[in-house]
């Protein structure tokens, strides 16, 4: 797997050696492209923005004073990048693992097994959360099985708990079909060439294998936190009532018709979004130019 394929951040430099000289009529080349950045993203976020400026139905201070000021609007910013920071964390862990393993490991069934773990892709956020109040809803297989062996429903479906696993669960396929790629192009004469010098295994994991992978870890991990910032379907299934980001924003909206902080809320979700897909730009660049 080429870089471009593994981390398109990281393969900014090498890609514009590449380049040709542009010709006189490459501002028309550009142009679809351009009308439709500015008809799709431009214009309407120019409009979000200046939304965000007016007045609060309830503060009668701006939307993004009133965001900054209330509690529960940085509760729910608070929650929402700490769930998404832990589900990314989680997700990177795992998925490395698993992608190591079975880049590595030939036996029947690698194929049937590895589609299994990438079948929750084909599910949209809905879908993931009825699946996990199947799991650990008030009528799921976990409270039903509790029930009968300690007289007590367990149930966390509807909780911050349930919503971690319920994006751990639409993350985890994504980040295994990437790292499994990127891990069958590790150069494994290196390994080999530090086991013969004496490394022990955990040393030529560090040294040798998480280096090779950091290009992936790092577009893997930005995705699944920009995902996991505004991931929609799964937490409106499991209740409206969470305090994170994306339900907070559907609240004022139409609850409320509250535009202005519901117009701040989206504008600080994107930045913090966008600024960690920029801050794993910047690191893969950085390697890129460090190798």
């Amino acid at each position: 797997m080429s870089l471009s394929e593994i981390n398109p951040f990281a393969a900014g430099d090498s890609v514009r050696h590449r380049l040709r000289p542009l010709g006189a009529n490459w501002p028309w080349m550009l142009l679809p492209a351009l009308l439709f950045f500015t008809a799709f993203w431009l214009l309407p976020f120019a409009r979000l923005l200046q939304i965000g400026m007016t007045e609060d139905r309830t503060t009668h201070h701006s939307g993004y004073w009133t965001v900054i000021s209330q509690p529960q609007y940085l509760q729910s910013l608070l929650n929402t990048v700490l769930l998404s920071a832990a589900v990314t964390l989680v997700t990177l862990l795992i998925a490395a693992v698993v992608g190591c393993f079975l880049a590595r490991q030939r036996f029947t069934g690698r194929g049937m097994l590895l589609a299994l773990l990438t079948f929750p892709l084909a599910f949209p956020g809905v879908v993931v959360g009825f699946l996990m109040v199947m799991l650990a809803g008030r009528q799921g297989v976990l409270a039903q099985l509790s029930l009968s062996l300690f007289h007590e429903r367990w149930v966390f479906a509807y909780s911050l708990s349930g919503l971690f696993i319920g994006y751990l669960y639409f993350s985890l396929p994504r980040a295994i079909v990437t790292l499994v790629a990127a891990s069958e192009k590790l150069d494994r004469s290196l390994e080999e060439a530090a086991r013969s010098l004496g490394a022990s295994q955990w040393r030529i994991i560090v040294d040798v294998i998480m280096p090779g992978l950091k290009p992936a870890l790092l577009s893997c991990g930005a995705l699944c936190f920009a995902t996991s910032m505004g991931a929609f379907g799964t937490a409106f299934t499991l209740g409206t009532e969470l305090a994170v980001l994306p339900l907070t924003i559907y609240g004022e909206f139409t609850n409320y018709a509250n535009f202005a902080t519901a117009a701040a809320l989206s504008v600080v979700m994107g930045a913090v979004a966008w600024l960690a897909l920029m801050l794993a730009n910047g690191l893969a660049r950085r390697r890129e130019r460090s190798s």
